[in-house]
């Protein structure tokens, strides 16, 4: 969950380092580091967000000169977050300089030999263990820099990706992963290592996605090379980066969040960008053809997911079962991999990320293929771990997202999942042609509803305003708007800190409406038509309460109006596909509420975007 940036070039590496760390800070922000490397490290780090590492450098009144150096900002693990458990980490000699990101489990087992041989610490975490360790390899076998980490990753259990400084070999950087992501760039007489393609795309759109268990070393004047931990040589595929740098800064909105909120209309239109034709009648999807027949025959569709996206699969369990008629059901990744599930080689396993590098659902992902199911991935990031892992996928093509909340990524995997659904509907012969081409006309529909929903921002602003001081909030829904209740909850409880549950509507009398008095705000999602006087009798309920009712309601509803404190309005849309315009006022309500209540909305304390270790 930290984020990784190296360079090695002809170009002073301070100012790429710095800019890197920045645009990878939605990975981490804890704290911050560098390491520059000529004939010494230069060793700069600080607890917090970069901005305060750059003041502290500044206050050093040091020029950075080196062409050679790795950054760090840290989501912490172990160890607090404070300048001493900041990355990078040394040796014992000073001669070595690691970051890392992910878990070393058996770092203490090794620490403990390391202090049997004189070995001292002076950091909480694991990764000045691996320092430690590569310099102790590397001198008792006299061995290079990259010959003693691959020794090194040999020996170690857990998830890392790392980049490795050496002042013995002060032209050459070592990176490898297991488990978490790092991506080389190639530019013209330079190379970098990231996370993620954000600190490149500046300089390079060529690239390299390392694989599992991969090593590469990258010397300047000798170009690079990258060996498996048992030393065989590779022969990488680049690639070429799909983003362009726009597309990473905040386009003159406050925060990243607000533009990925309005930038809907456009990422779930290129979701369904030339997959879909209401007028002809068709909905496909790419990554299904390979395995059409095998799909189609699933006695059951298994969604392993987490957080947000796990949301999405409640969505998609509703979809899939109302429109397909396949048996589906819903897994927490973090679930799913420890609890010896029943899987069989007739069921589809779908996972669902935002990264594509969530640990618990790449876990997940490598249970079903052993024991035999096909295994389907959605996902956003091109080329991350989860794409390569699956036996076919869909990308949601919604761009990058930099808010750590996640906004336009949900979205685009309810589309890519209506998407599939539809197309599962039509090869099974489930739906009526009639209902199917309605069905295709209202989901091609769904952007510019949202065009229209985000016209209701200032209303929405002024709402936030009337409930932004409360202390806890209830969110109702029915159907398949219960998994909207739940994400709207999220939401508020991720960047406003606000207390908040999501629960389906019917459940309150069962222990949550003890809850409710005057001040507490309950938001109710109103727009089911198959459930529509149940709702109404929810809301009378919960007046009956004096609680405080925000309803999102179709427009022209004159009998919640009525009921209601406030009312924010969605297009009429067939109800499969009202989550993807019901969602948006809950995005906005709790963007609007955390701005007020003067919360850091990208980044939220304690969240990091990726979440790449359990």
């Amino acid at each position: 969950m930290c984020g990784i940036v190296a360079y090695i070039g002809n170009k002073e590496a301070y100012p790429i380092l710095i800019e890197g760390l920045q645009r990878l800070e939605y990975r981490g922000y804890d704290s911050a580091g560098i390491a520059l490397l000529s004939s010494s490290i230069t060793l700069v780090k600080k607890k917090g967000k970069v901005s305060e590492l750059v003041d502290h450098a500044e206050q050093l009144n040091g020029h950075f000169k080196q062409t050679v150096g790795v950054g760090h900002t840290r989501w912490a693990t172990h160890g607090a977050p404070n300048d001493v458990n900041a990355h990078p980490h040394l040796s014992g000699d000073g001669k070595i300089a690691v970051v890392h990101n992910g878990i070393i489990e058996n770092y203490s087992v090794i620490k403990k030999a390391l202090i049997e041989k004189g070995h001292v610490f002076t950091s909480e975490t694991d990764t000045e263990v691996l320092a430690h360790f590569i310099e102790e390899v590397k001198n008792e076998n006299k061995l290079g820099l990259e010959e003693a980490v691959r020794a090194v990753l040999n020996k170690v259990v857990g998830a890392y990706a790392i980049v490795v400084l050496d002042i013995d070999e002060p032209n050459k950087i070592v990176g490898a992963r297991m488990s978490s992501p790092l991506v080389m760039g190639i530019g013209d007489d330079e190379y970098f290592l990231a996370s993620d393609a954000s600190p490149i795309i500046k300089y390079t759109n060529k690239v390299v996605y390392l694989n599992e268990g991969e090593v590469v070393s990258i010397t300047h004047d000798q170009d690079y090379q990258i060996r498996t931990l048992d030393n065989k040589v590779q022969s990488p595929t680049i690639s070429e980066l799909d983003l362009k740098l726009e597309e990473i800064e905040k386009g003159g909105y406050p925060h990243y969040m607000l533009k990925e909120i309005f930038q809907q209309p456009q990422t779930i239109a290129e979701s369904m960008g030339g997959r879909i034709n209401s007028y002809e009648g068709w909905a496909v999807l790419g990554g299904m053809n390979q395995n059409l027949t095998r799909i189609a025959n699933s006695a059951r569709i298994v969604l392993t997911a987490c957080g947000t996206s796990w949301h999405a699969a409640l969505i998609a369990e509703y979809l899939f079962e109302d429109l397909a008629r396949i048996p589906a059901e819903v897994e927490y990744a973090s679930e799913f991999r420890y609890r010896n599930p029943i899987v069989t080689p007739n069921d589809l396993i779908i996972a669902l990320s935002q990264s594509g590098e969530t640990a618990d659902t790449l876990a997940a992902i490598k249970l079903a293929k052993e024991k035999g199911a096909l295994v389907y991935g959605i996902v956003n990031a091109i080329g991350s771990s989860i794409a390569r892992e699956t036996d076919s996928g869909s990308y949601i093509h919604g761009g990058p997202e930099i808010g750590v909340a996640s906004t336009k990524a949900f979205t685009g995997q309810v589309t890519v999942i209506a998407l599939m659904a539809l197309y599962l509907a039509k090869v099974r012969g489930t739906l009526e042609e009639s209902h199917y081409r309605q069905l295709l006309a209202s989901l091609e529909s769904v952007p510019s509803k949202v065009g229209k929903v985000l016209g209701k921002d200032d209303q929405i602003k002024y709402i936030a305003s009337k409930i932004q001081n409360a202390s806890n909030a209830l969110y109702l829904g029915r159907g398949y708007n219960f998994p909207v209740a739940l994400e709207g909850a999220l939401k508020l409880k991720e960047i406003s800190y606000i207390h908040a549950e999501g629960y389906p509507a019917a459940e309150m009398k069962h222990g949550p409406i003890a809850l409710i008095d005057e001040n507490m705000p309950v938001v109710v999602i109103a727009t089911n038509k198959s459930a529509y006087e149940k709702i109404v009798s929810n809301i009378q309920e919960v007046k009956a309460r004096k609680g405080l009712v925000i309803a999102v309601v179709t427009e022209g509803d004159q009998a919640i109006k009525d009921l209601a404190d406030y009312i924010i309005e969605i297009p009429e849309i067939e109800e499969p596909f009202t989550p993807l315009l019901s969602v948006i006022p809950l995005q906005l309500l709790a963007y609007h509420i955390a701005v007020l209540r003067d919360c850091n909305v990208d980044q939220p304390r304690n969240l990091a975007k990726s979440v790449t270790v359990e």
